[in-house]
């Protein structure tokens, strides 16, 4: 069965999806996005992937491009099309198609939306999972609003090229101080030498990521200490455990940062348990 995409209105063979060449998403990179697992037939945590999108679009003075409601059926609706049971959908808004200028377009122009879905092989995170991934350390060079899920993702891009280049899998971004920020698509953690979950405050400087708020939840279920403070680089080489949370993987651990072996260069038993866990904590919507 062929991919469908909903594109402003139309579900359309993927292979066929196109947006003007003067949407502002491709212009200027003005528009915002969201990626959500679906697992087993369900929507993973959608209430608060909403949330962030309505933060996202406020932040940057877009408008809604339609009600919550008519967008969580078209989300449902792409994912039925697609046959997804396990995998991903990904939503993009941008302020729409206008003449290229830097300000905005006239009021009433219509946003752009743009959603599509993907099954994924779960045997494939499985393994990522039991092995570890590997990771590298970068300066950070993005615009100070990281926090604003924006699709202007060139740096994030060149990171993970970076990465793939040393033979590991994500990029951390480290700022001028020395302290651990995020990756390029995903949270960081750490276990301390006391075993407490530790994760970079979400006020600025990173994403808030989903993944990450509702494994905050997870560990008080599981009774993990946790606290929300910076780290050091030179405190994540030497943590019990390092791991990384985003949408699409949960919780990845990792095994070594530039070379270096995290602990014993293997994966460990707390991300491992919070892993299992997650899915019982999270919210699922039936597709």
């Amino acid at each position: 069965m062929p991919r469908i995409a909903y594109v402003n209105g139309r579900y359309v063979k993927h292979s066929d999806a196109s947006v003007h060449i003067e949407d502002r998403g491709y212009q200027f990179a003005d528009g915002v996005y969201e990626v959500c697992e679906v697992r087993h037939g369900y929507i993973v945590d959608l209430t608060r992937h909403l949330n962030r999108l309505d933060r996202s679009l406020g932040e940057l003075r877009i408008v809604w491009p339609m009600s919550r409601a008519a967008l969580t059926q078209v989300i449902r609706e792409t994912l039925r099309r697609n046959h997804v049971r396990n995998g991903l959908f990904y939503l993009q808004v941008t302020r729409g198609v206008a003449r290229r200028d830097h300000v905005f377009p006239a009021e009433g122009t219509p946003p752009s939306l743009v959603i599509t879905a993907k099954s994924t092989d779960p045997k494939i995170i499985a393994a990522k999972n039991a092995n570890g991934i590997k990771a590298i350390t970068v300066a950070d060079n993005r615009w100070d609003r990281v926090d604003i899920k924006s699709v202007g993702l060139l740096p994030n891009a060149m990171a993970r090229q970076q990465a793939k280049e040393a033979g590991a899998q994500e990029a951390i971004y480290v700022d001028g101080d020395g302290m651990v920020k995020e990756g390029a698509a995903t949270n960081v953690w750490i276990v301390d030498r006391d075993g407490t979950l530790v994760t970079r405050p979400a006020e600025h400087g990173i994403l808030r990521g989903i993944t990450r708020t509702t494994l905050i939840d997870v560990a008080a279920r599981l009774g993990l200490a946790i606290t929300e403070r910076n780290f050091s680089v030179s405190e994540m080489l030497a943590a019990r455990e390092v791991f990384l949370t985003a949408a699409t993987s949960i919780c990845f651990p990792v095994v070594s940062v530039d070379g270096r072996a995290i602990a014993n260069g293997h994966p460990g038993s707390v991300s491992q348990k919070v892993r299992e866990a997650f899915f019982d904590v999270a919210e699922k919507i039936a597709i």
